[in-house]
């Protein structure tokens, strides 16, 4: 690994706003031309800081305007229970993010579903038959301050 200098910081600042500026871009904004950057980006990409690129989708345009952090507790704390959990849950489209966590719940899930009827089925007709779980708490998003 290597030691991340200011100019590769600024870079990934500026990928992490916008993954689609240019090499020629990102070289204005930083007053350098586009091969150094071009290398400095491939090499951040070589050595794992930047796992990839995505696209950040509009939820509400897509009829999926409720979002929920769904805290999960599960029964079995072994490792094939865990990952069980974990596999099953990261497979269903509802499911945008899935963090395993400490503390007094095992996972984080950020779901998004059209409404909160949608949300009640997918709650009861899939995330529930995953596993047996002890605890389940969902915290609805009102607004989106920063991504």
């Amino acid at each position: 690994m290597m030691n991340l200098d200011e100019t590769d910081l600024q870079i990934l600042q500026l990928l992490r706003a916008n993954a689609r500026l240019t090499n020629k871009e990102i070289g204005e904004r930083l007053n350098k031309t586009a091969t150094p950057i071009f290398k400095r980006i491939k090499r951040l990409e070589e050595q794992g800081y930047i796992k990839g690129y995505v696209a950040v989708l509009d939820y509400e345009k897509l009829d999926r305007g409720l979002v929920a952090f769904t805290h999960v507790q599960i029964k079995d704390h072994s490792r094939v229970g865990l990952q069980a959990f974990l596999e099953q849950a990261i497979a269903f489209d509802e499911v945008l993010e899935c963090y395993q966590t400490s503390g007094e719940f095992d996972f984080i899930l950020r779901i998004a579903a059209k409404d909160i009827k949608s949300y009640q089925d997918f709650m009861i007709n899939k995330l529930i038959d995953l596993v047996p779980l002890t605890s389940v708490k969902s915290t609805f998003v009102m607004r989106e301050a920063k991504k």
